[in-house]
């Protein structure tokens, strides 16, 4: 299992800036602004996350980044 900052690593490599995976209106914005991703509305982002995870990588990893929260 990767650490924590390894991972927020990871995600910062593929969204070109830096925002907190864990605050949810960052996630959704840079999902938008940066991959034309329009999470689909769900109860929780989570719900919304994983609903996507096919989309791309990013997803997998912040949805894993979120866990170990």
């Amino acid at each position: 299992m990767a650490s924590k900052e390894f991972i927020h690593q990871r995600i910062r490599v593929y969204a070109g800036e830096n925002f907190n995976p864990s605050i949810d209106n960052q996630i959704s914005e840079m999902l938008r602004s940066q991959f034309n991703i329009h999470l689909p509305q769900r109860r929780t982002i989570d719900e919304s996350l994983a609903a996507s995870i096919s989309d791309h990588e990013i997803i997998s990893l912040i949805l894993e980044y979120r866990t170990l929260d």
